[in-house]
């Protein structure tokens, strides 16, 4: 097994007890908290954090590790391969009681995902990948749908997009939100929709995973200049995004850039 195997067949194991932990706080009435301006946090993503960060710390010490409910340090950006976690991507949602949550956890090595886990236990959804290996969902290898036109295409997003999306005539046979970035952006790895895309202000803990699975399913994900994205840097937050097949990412951003251009200051939390 190579290091790469080795490291997914432990951030799997991780990902599904750390949604087993978190569903046990599920629709129950957990403590909420606000964080910084507006963000939530609940008991269960403080519970997920701390099993993901004593297990994956304890079997990989050498590992730098950056989660969204842990204190950030520079020690990270001197180490070779950092676990990138968010124990609950979709707190709100999780709150809310809305089934589209999920435990995100990846491997970053260098700037790059090379080992994803993206737990949604709701749905009991497991997505995984390996770069250069394809991405799964359920042991079923994932592909990107073969839509090359936004017309009729099925799109995901916030408001703002969706409504700058429907400006530009676009007759879309499925639009929807779904509160967890990491979820929305798996649906495209999955072929569920053609189009996700994220406002500015998302971190690496949303992405990490999800980027690579994207990728591997023959998608991508990129921003509005149609960089990839780069992790584990100094400030882990990235400007907006889109998630598609690749046919359709040109003609996407340029509807995505006027709406962020119209809308130029952005919240907290992206999504």
């Amino acid at each position: 097994m190579s290091d790469r195997d080795a490291d997914l067949a432990l951030i799997v194991a991780a990902a599904r007890e750390a949604g087993r932990i978190a569903l046990g706080y599920f629709k129950r009435d957990p403590k909420v908290w606000i964080k910084g301006a507006s963000s939530p946090v609940s008991e269960a993503d403080l519970a997920a954090d701390h099993y993901l960060r004593t297990t994956l710390t304890a079997a990989r010490p050498d590992y730098g590790w950056l989660s969204e409910e842990s204190v950030d340090t520079p020690d990270r950006l001197s180490r070779h391969r950092v676990f990138v976690v968010d124990p609950i991507d979709g707190t709100r949602g999780f709150i809310d009681g809305h089934p589209d949550w999920c435990v995100s956890v990846a491997v970053v090595e260098a700037d790059a995902p090379v080992a994803a886990a993206l737990y949604a236990p709701v749905r009991d959804e497991l997505f995984e990948g390996v770069a250069g290996q394809g991405a799964r969902l359920n042991g079923e290898r994932l592909s990107v749908s073969g839509r090359a036109t936004l017309e009729g295409a099925r799109i995901a997003g916030p408001a703002r997009h969706l409504r700058a999306m429907a400006a530009h005539g676009m007759d879309a046979n499925e639009r929807r939100f779904t509160p967890s970035l990491a979820y929305r952006f798996a649906l495209v790895a999955a072929g569920r929709v053609d189009v996700a895309t994220a406002r500015p202000g998302a971190y690496d803990w949303d992405l990490a995973a999800v980027d690579l699975l994207v990728h591997e399913a023959g998608g991508t994900l990129r921003d509005l200049e149609g960089a990839r994205l780069r992790f584990n840097g100094a400030e882990p937050r990235h400007p907006a995004l889109i998630a598609s097949t690749p046919a359709l990412a040109a003609a996407t951003e340029t509807i995505i850039a006027e709406a962020e251009a119209d809308h130029p200051a952005s919240g907290p939390a992206a999504r």
